[in-house]
C-alpha cells in the first residue's frame, strides 16, 4: 500500500503533484477555520463545546460533515463544497430530462466543458441560497441546538448590511472551494472535489476519537477502533467487488490493416451508485427535522401533532422507524441512480457499432436487455450493502456521545467516502507510475 506512495515521491513530476495536492488542501483547512466577519467566534465556539458534551444531531449534520465542521463554526469556507456536489448530481440528472444536455454529453470535450460550465453557474446560485438559509437560521438561533446557551448570539451584526456582507462571504468562500477542486483535478492527481471532502471528514476523526476515549473510556475506544478495522476490510473488499462481463471484437479490415479480433470485459460494480444514494436519502430526511425545527412553537405552547410524531419517528436516528425508513430509501435512490447514470441500450450501440459482442447472446436489443438483467441482479446486494454501512451508526448511538449519527468516525456516510476517495487516489498514482515506467521502456 505504502510503496507506490514511496515511488511517486521520488518520481520528480509526481511528487510535484502531490506536494500541491497537500498545499491547496492545507489551504482549504485554514479557510474551514477563519470566521466570517460579524461573526461572534468566542461565542460559536462555546455553543459548540456544549455541543460536543451533549446532543449533536443537527439539522445540517450532512453539510458539517463534508466541510470538516466548518458549517457550525460559520468560517469562511462554511457551506464548503457542497453546492458544488448538488449543482453536479442535479445536472447529471438533468442529462435524462432535458435533449439539449444529453446532446452535450454526446458531443465530448467540448460538450463536457459547456456542462461543467452550467455546473459553475448552478454552484454559484446554490450556495448564494444556502448561504442565506444558514445566516438566517443562525441570527434567528435555530441554526445551533436551542439547548446552547449562545446559540441565538453567534451573529454580532444585526443589522441587514451586516448579514448581507456574511453572506457574500460565504458565497465567495464556496466557489473559492470549487476552484480549489477544479486546481486539484487539473495539476494534481485524484478528484480535486473527493479529496477536499476526504480532507474534511479525516480532520473530524481525532476530535471524535478524543471524545470516545474520555467519555467512554479505553476499553471501548480500543473496540471501536476494531470494529472500524472491520467495517473499513469490509467496504474495500466490496468496493473493489465487480462482475466482469466478456465482450469478443470482431476482426475487420480498414483500409489494408485488421482492427478487432481482441477479447475484453466489461465491469459493472457492485456499488455501481457510490456513496450518492446514502447524500441523497440523508438530505431528504433532514428534510422534516428542518420543516420541525423552521414551525416550532414559542416556549410553554405545544407541539402539533404532525410535528410530534415527525420529532418521534423522523428526527430521532436512534428509532426503528427513522432507520427502517432511511434504509428503504437507500435501496430505492440506489436503483434510481443506476438507472439515471447506466443505459443499457447505449452501452449496446457502443459495443454493436465497434464490432463488439458478449459470446451467446446476440447484439443490439438483447444485449441491452442482458446488461440490464445482469445489472439489476448485482444492484440488489450493492444497495443493501449501503443501507447496512449507513445505518450503522444509527444503531450504535451510544458508542461515542448521546447523540449524532455522525459521531462514530468510521461508520455510514463517512467511511464510504473516504474508503471509495483512497482507493481510487491510489489508482490514479497506480497508473501514472505505469505510464512512466512504459515511457521507460519505450525510450
Amino acid at each position: 500500500m505504502l510503496s507506490p506512495l514511496i515511488a511517486a515521491f521520488r518520481t520528480p513530476d509526481l511528487r510535484k503533484k502531490i506536494l500541491f495536492v497537500i498545499g491547496i488542501i492545507v489551504l482549504y483547512r485554514l479557510g474551514a477555520t477563519v470566521p466570517s466577519p460579524g461573526v461572534d467566534y468566542k461565542a460559536v465556539r462555546t455553543c459548540l463545546d456544549e455541543i460536543s458534551r451533549g446532543d449533536s444531531n443537527t439539522v445540517y449534520s450532512l453539510i458539517n460533515l463534508f466541510s470538516g465542521g466548518a458549517l457550525l463554526q460559520l468560517s469562511v469556507f462554511a457551506i464548503g463544497i457542497m453546492p458544488y456536489i448538488t449543482a453536479s448530481i442535479i445536472v447529471q440528472l438533468l442529462t435524462v430530462v432535458i435533449p439539449r444536455f444529453e446532446q452535450l454529453r454526446k458531443e465530448g470535450q467540448s460538450g463536457q466543458a459547456k456542462m461543467t460550465q452550467y455546473t459553475r453557474y448552478l454552484t454559484v446560485a446554490l450556495a448564494l441560497l444556502q448561504s442565506t438559509g444558514i445566516v438566517a437560521l443562525a441570527s434567528g438561533g435555530k441554526l445551533l441546538p436551542s439547548t446552547c446557551s449562545t446559540s441565538g448570539d453567534v451573529i454580532s451584526s444585526d443589522n441587514i448590511l451586516g448579514q448581507i456582507i456574511i453572506v457574500l462571504v460565504m458565497t465567495a468562500g464556496a466557489c473559492l472551494v470549487m476552484w480549489f477542486g477544479e486546481l486539484i483535478t487539473e495539476r494534481g492527481i485524484g478528484n480535486g472535489m473527493s479529496l477536499l471532502i476526504f480532507a474534511g471528514i479525516a480532520a473530524r476523526i481525532p476530535a471524535e476519537g478524543r471524545t470516545i476515549l474520555t467519555s467512554r473510556g479505553t476499553l471501548v475506544f480500543v473496540l471501536v477502533l476494531i470494529a472500524a478495522l472491520i467495517i473499513i476490510a469490509g467496504v474495500v473488499f466490496i468496493e473493489q467487488g465487480q462482475r466482469r462481463i466478456p465482450v469478443q471484437y470482431a476482426k475487420r479490415m480498414v483500409g489494408r490493416k485488421m482492427y478487432g479480433g481482441s477479447s475484453t470485459y466489461l465491469p459493472l460494480k457492485v456499488n455501481q451508485a457510490g456513496v450518492i444514494p446514502v447524500i441523497f436519502a440523508s438530505s431528504l430526511l433532514y428534510l422534516p427535522q428542518l420543516i420541525v425545527e423552521l414551525t416550532k412553537p414559542g416556549p410553554g405552547e405545544e407541539l402539533a401533532t404532525w410535528q410530534t410524531y415527525a420529532t418521534k419517528y423522523l428526527t430521532d436516528p436512534s428509532n426503528p422507524v427513522y432507520i427502517a425508513v432511511y434504509f428503504l430509501m437507500i435501496i430505492f435512490f440506489t436503483y434510481f441512480y443506476v438507472a439515471v447514470t447506466f443505459n443499457p441500450e447505449e452501452r449496446a450501440d457502443d459495443m454493436k457499432k465497434y464490432g463488439g459482442f458478449i459470446p451467446g447472446i446476440r447484439p443490439g436489443a438483447p444485449t441491452a436487455d442482458y446488461l440490464g438483467y445482469v445489472l439489476s441482479r448485482i444492484t440488489l446486494p450493492g444497495s443493501i450493502y449501503l443501507g447496512i454501512i449507513a445505518v450503522l451508526p444509527n444503531l450504535f448511538l451510544d458508542i461515542g456521545n448521546s447523540g449524532g449519527a455522525q459521531n462514530l468516525p468510521f461508520g455510514g456516510t463517512a467511511v464510504l467516502i473516504m474508503v471509495g476517495v483512497g482507493l481510487d487516489t491510489m489508482k490514479q498514482v497506480n497508473s501514472q507510475l505505469m505510464q512512466r515506467k512504459y515511457e521507460g521502456f519505450l525510450k
